[in-house]
C-alpha cells in the first residue's frame, strides 16, 4: 500500500505540471515546449546494457546506472561496485559516466557519480566571419550526483538522488541543483516487478559570463559625456528537463541456465509528448546476454528507434566479478550510436 501511494502521489506530481503547461493552449491543441528546457544532457541516458534495451530499466535497475534511471535500484545492491561508461555521441560529442557505491548494510547504499559531456573544439563563426574568426570554443556539461538507495522490506525499495548540474559554453556558464526520487516494488508473483522515478526537480538556470557582456554607444548620433556603456544581453531562464517515468519488468523464463526479462516503460516529460520504451535481455547462467530494445515509441518527430546489444559476465575471483556491457542505438537520419561500459563488483 505504501507503494502504490508513493506511486500516486508522482502521479499527481506529473499531471499537476502538465496541466500548467496546457492550461494557456488554446482548445484542441497540445503545446509540447520542445527545445524549452536547459541541461539537455540530462536525457541521453547512461549505461550500455539500459540503453541497449530501449531505455526500459526503470523497474530493472539493478547496478549503478540506477542512479540514473531509477535510485531505488541502489537498495538491491550488495557489496562494492564501480561503473565507467563511454560513447561517442552524435557529431563527437564524448559523454562519459562513472560511478562508485557501496552498500552499507542494513543502512542502504551510498553511491556517487559524474556524467560529463564534452563538445571538443568548434570553430567561432560569425556574420562576417562566416569561416571562422581564428578562435576555437567547446561545450561542456556535468552532474555530479550522490545517490542513497534502501530496500524497506524484501520487496519495497526506495531511493533518492541530490546533484549539481552545470553547462559551459565557451566562457558562458549555467548551474543548478536537482532531486530525484524513485521506488521499486516486486510483487507477489515475484516474476513481475514495477518501478517509478522523478527526475531533474530543480530551479531553473539561466547562462552568464563574458560572453553575453558588450560596450555600445547609447546615442551614436548625439554628442554626450558618456560615449561608451558596458551592458550584457538579457538571457532568459530555462527549466530543468523533468521525467517522470513508471514501469514493469517481468521475467518471462526463468530456468539455472537461461532467463528472458521483458521490460517497458512510459515516460512523462516536461517538453515534449509522452512516449514509451520497451526492452527485452535473454541471458545464459549469468554469463552471456544478448538485448535488443525500441526506443522513444509515439514521440512526434523522434529519430530514436531501434536499440541492440550485449553483454559478458566474467568471475575473476570469489571477490572480483567483471561485466562488460555494449550497445548500438538507432538515430535514423543521424545514423547510430555506440556505447560501452565496463562494470567492476568487489
Amino acid at each position: 500500500m505504501r507503494y502504490f501511494a508513493a506511486i500516486a502521489v508522482l502521479l499527481m506530481l506529473s499531471l499537476e505540471v502538465r496541466g500548467q503547461e496546457n492550461a494557456a493552449a488554446p482548445p484542441n491543441e497540445t503545446i509540447t515546449k520542445t527545445g524549452s528546457t536547459a541541461a539537455q544532457f540530462l536525457k541521453l541516458g547512461v549505461g550500455a546494457r539500459p540503453i541497449a534495451l530501449g531505455g526500459a530499466f526503470v523497474a530493472q535497475a539493478n547496478d549503478l546506472s540506477a542512479m540514473y534511471w531509477n535510485p531505488a535500484g541502489l537498495g538491491r545492491l550488495s557489496g562494492a561496485s564501480a561503473q565507467l561508461a563511454h560513447t561517442r555521441y552524435l557529431a563527437d560529442i564524448a559523454y562519459n559516466f562513472a560511478a562508485f557505491g557501496t552498500s552499507l548494510g542494513n543502512v542502504g547504499t551510498l553511491a556517487a557519480s559524474l556524467i560529463y559531456l564534452d563538445s571538443g573544439d568548434m570553430l567561432v563563426r560569425t556574420i562576417a566571419q562566416p569561416e571562422g574568426t581564428g578562435e576555437r570554443f567547446k561545450v561542456q556539461n556535468y552532474a555530479i550526483q550522490v545517490s542513497y538507495g534502501r530496500s524497506l522490506t524484501d520487496r519495497f525499495a526506495i531511493g533518492g538522488s541530490f546533484k549539481f548540474i552545470q553547462e559551459r559554453i565557451w566562457h558562458s556558464t549555467a548551474s543548478s541543483i536537482a532531486l530525484d526520487v524513485g521506488t521499486l516494488f516486486t510483487t507477489p508473483y515475484e516474476r513481475l516487478r514495477l518501478g517509478a522515478s522523478f527526475s531533474n526537480f530543480g530551479p531553473k538556470m539561466q547562462m552568464s559570463g563574458r560572453d553575453i557582456v558588450f560596450s555600445t554607444d547609447p546615442t551614436p548620433n548625439q554628442g554626450g559625456v558618456v560615449e561608451i556603456v558596458n551592458s550584457e544581453y538579457l538571457m532568459d531562464r530555462h527549466p530543468l528537463p523533468l521525467l517522470f517515468r513508471i514501469g514493469l519488468s517481468w521475467d518471462a523464463l526463468r530456468t539455472a541456465n537461461h532467463t528472458i526479462a521483458l521490460s517497458t516503460d512510459a515516460i512523462h516529460p516536461n517538453d515534449n509528448y509522452e512516449y514509451l520504451n520497451f526492452g527485452a535481455e535473454y541471458d545464459f547462467r549469468n554469463l552471456i546476454a544478448l538485448r535488443a530494445g525500441y526506443r522513444n515509441l509515439f514521440e512526434a518527430d523522434s529519430e530514436q528507434g531501434l536499440t541492440m546489444g550485449g553483454g559478458l559476465n566474467l568471475r575473476i575471483d570469489r571477490a572480483l566479478r567483471v561485466r562488460i556491457d555494449y550497445a548500438w542505438a538507432d538515430f535514423g537520419r543521424l545514423e547510430q550510436t555506440h556505447w560501452f561500459t565496463v562494470d567492476l563488483g568487489f
